[in-house]
């Protein structure tokens, strides 16, 4: 027998996982920090990139878009909008959001190199 104050708990819990959760605003960076790691070698590479601005490292061209955090905690779950590219192949590696808190998520394939999101700077 379902009592009114089970029916009613129900009822809250289904009202609860309808109700879309609200969006946290999010705050645009001027750069951010990236690392690449060199599986060959074994080297990482940290380094620090401005809006708009492309890096060299190795083979691979890398543009950073945009770098966005959670407004008013710089230091947090940073995303970085990247376009990678290669010398010498035609066509695009990667084009999208990188996410610091999950670099396999949204990741570049490549057979030698790694890149992903460390941070956004503000300064």
């Amino acid at each position: 027998m379902i009592t009114p104050m089970r029916s009613v708990s129900a009822a809250l819990v289904a009202l609860a996982l309808a109700t879309p959760l609200a969006a946290q605003q999010a705050s645009n960076a001027t750069g951010a920090v990236l690392r690449a790691l060199d599986k060959t070698s074994g080297q990482t590479t940290d380094f620090e990139m401005r809006a708009g601005q492309a890096f060299r490292m190795g083979s691979l061209q890398i543009v950073m878009k945009e770098c966005r955090y959670p407004a008013g905690n710089p230091s947090g779950n940073a995303y970085a909008a990247l376009e990678i590219s290669e010398n010498g192949k035609e066509g695009v590696l990667f084009s999208g959001w990188m996410i610091a808190s999950a670099p396999a998520l949204s990741a570049l394939e490549h057979q030698r190199y790694d890149v992903w999101v460390i941070r956004c700077t503000t300064s």
